[in-house]
């Protein structure tokens, strides 16, 4: 694992994790457009340009301004035996002080779905938040219906916390999400009550 304020590169048994880069651009815009109908039943509706050029290079500029504010970490998800770009997890609202926490999002091209990628991904990534980044706790909001995510999250150690209310913005409309969590020291039931 190589880390820094300004570079973040995480490997896995299958998987390298690194942000995304101009390079990346036909790979990205290739895997969307083919996982289109597979994606926008759970994204916030797509720009008009959002699969252009000038949109992944704006991405790619926000990922390295993020990266070196500490304010979100955006990785693309590389299959090491071929370099294939599986899809992206993003830590983002990265909030420092008494919280010390932040909030995951990620997606993975249809292709590639259901092949344990994306927990490997997932699970990379907590571990790099809490031991690298010193978070203490990760957030995640998904739709009810998305059993995949939810199961996702809950086999990568994510424990249901509730549900917000037209929570954000799919596919045009507002929607309400289920609400996951994952803290480095789960403390949920425990008191120091004797």
């Amino acid at each position: 694992m190589i880390l820094s304020r300004r570079k973040v590169r995480i490997e896995t048994e299958r998987l390298t994790l690194r942000p995304p880069l101009h390079g990346d651009f036909r790979d990205w815009a290739a895997l969307r457009a083919e996982s289109a109908e597979f994606l926008t039943r759970w994204e916030p509706a797509w720009a008009t340009d959002h699969l252009s050029r000038k949109s992944f290079t704006n991405r790619v500029y926000w990922a390295q301004r993020s990266i070196t504010n500490g304010t979100a970490v955006p990785l693309f998800l590389f299959r090491r035996s071929d370099q294939a770009l599986l899809g992206a997890i993003t830590l983002d609202n990265i909030r420092r002080g008494p919280s010390q926490a932040g909030t995951l999002g990620y997606w993975i091209g249809e292709p590639f779905a259901r092949q344990g990628y994306m927990r490997e991904a997932l699970e990379a990534v907590v571990h790099h938040a809490f031991v690298q980044m010193d978070l203490s706790r990760l957030e995640a909001a998904c739709l009810p219906e998305n059993v995949a995510s939810r199961g996702v999250l809950e086999k990568s150690g994510f424990k249901y916390e509730g549900v917000a209310q037209s929570y954000l913005q799919i596919d045009g409309r507002w929607r309400t999400h289920v609400l996951y969590a994952a803290l480095r020291m789960d403390r949920r039931g425990r008191t120091d009550v004797g």
